[in-house]
């Protein structure tokens, strides 16, 4: 029953997922909302929406390892895992002055939330730092691209066009909303097989979120990158993960620590405890991964005109090696001293 509880609520989320954006796109276009504004907002959250109802749910549950294994697991996979396979499918070409500001943003907002995890810092204040500074980035982004119209703007326009929905406003309404509710349910059915596969198979929650789950609600990004990728158009996928990550730590992280304030230490489960002192759940491992992932990420960019199918194997090993180390069956290096 669980298995089916996890795969339903899979498919749910990412047909959901697809439905929201593609509707929530068609109702924009049919207010003559400009293809920037609509690939710089619509786009990188749609593709996020899995993401914040999953975490929301389970925080509302107390599976905290879920809620945040979940966001970090899924910009580990959007970049190692998604990217590494668009590049193995095909070079990305790039255009490093395009992706320069929001790669930097997502390089500090990736910093910042280590700092959160290092000092446990998820309460209704640092929600609404996150949320506030997610709203300066999107404003900011939106007056310099429609200021200057360079290679950052025609990007976004590009993310934008390249979601195909059509419907008319109210068709796209009715799928938007079909969406939502898809969404929902799904994330429902992905949380409560999750916490029921890991209390089966004695794993902890977090490990579920940094994996299945992460990949799970990473599947529009995904679906996205890898069409994008046979299209030859796979710089626009680049531009959407990188933004979505954004998303992730500024707006799904800020909007469940501001709705309700949670704590990455002292979780009920073994794993949260050494003795007496509680720990956080998410490992150095997972924190190292995060913050090699988005490096590698911006130095794959900036070092060269294409990620090329060298580099995107590269990026899937490290997938797959990050999955043996968090899965136990490859042996994990503590990068910390004690941690």
């Amino acid at each position: 029953m669980m298995y089916l509880l996890v795969l339903g609520g899979l498919v749910l989320l990412f047909i959901g997922g697809e439905a929201l954006v593609r509707g929530s796109v068609s109702v924009a276009r049919k207010l003559n909302i400009s293809e920037l504004v609509i690939g710089l907002t619509l786009v990188g959250f749609g593709t996020s929406v899995p993401e914040l109802v999953t975490s929301l749910q389970a925080v509302e549950r107390n599976a905290v390892g879920i809620a945040v294994g979940n966001v970090v697991g899924s910009n580990i996979a959007n970049i190692l895992l998604v990217l590494g396979l668009a590049a193995i499918i095909t070079p990305i070409v790039v255009h490093p002055r395009a992706l320069a500001r929001d790669g930097a943003i997502m390089i500090a907002a990736t910093l910042l939330l280590c700092g959160l995890l290092w000092f446990d810092q998820f309460g209704r204040v640092a929600g609404f730092l996150l949320i506030a500074l997610l709203i300066s980035y999107l404003v900011f982004s939106l007056i310099a691209d429609q200021r200057r119209h360079d290679a950052t703007a025609d990007l976004h326009k590009a993310e934008g066009e390249s979601v195909e929905a059509g419907y008319g406003l109210t068709v796209g309404l009715l799928i938007a909303a079909a969406g939502l509710v898809g969404v929902v349910i799904g994330a429902n059915l992905l949380v409560t097989g999750a916490s029921t596969l890991a209390r089966s198979f004695g794993i902890s929650e977090t490990v579920i979120g940094l994996s299945i789950v992460a990949v799970g609600t990473s599947l529009p990004e995904l679906a996205t990158s890898v069409v994008a990728a046979f299209r030859k158009r796979a710089d626009v996928a680049i531009g959407n993960i990188i933004g979505s990550n954004i998303f992730n730590i500024l707006g799904i992280l800020g909007i469940t620590a501001l709705v309700r304030p949670f704590s990455v230490r002292g979780d009920a489960g073994a794993e949260a405890m050494a003795g007496d002192q509680p720990v956080s759940i998410i490992a150095a491992m997972d924190v190292g991964a995060l913050v090699l992932s988005a490096g590698l990420l911006m130095l794959f960019v900036m070092t060269g005109r294409q990620i090329a199918r060298w580099e995107g194997a590269v990026l899937l090993l490290g997938y797959a090696l990050y999955m043996g180390m968090t899965f136990g069956l490859i042996p994990a290096v503590n990068l910390l001293p004690g941690a």
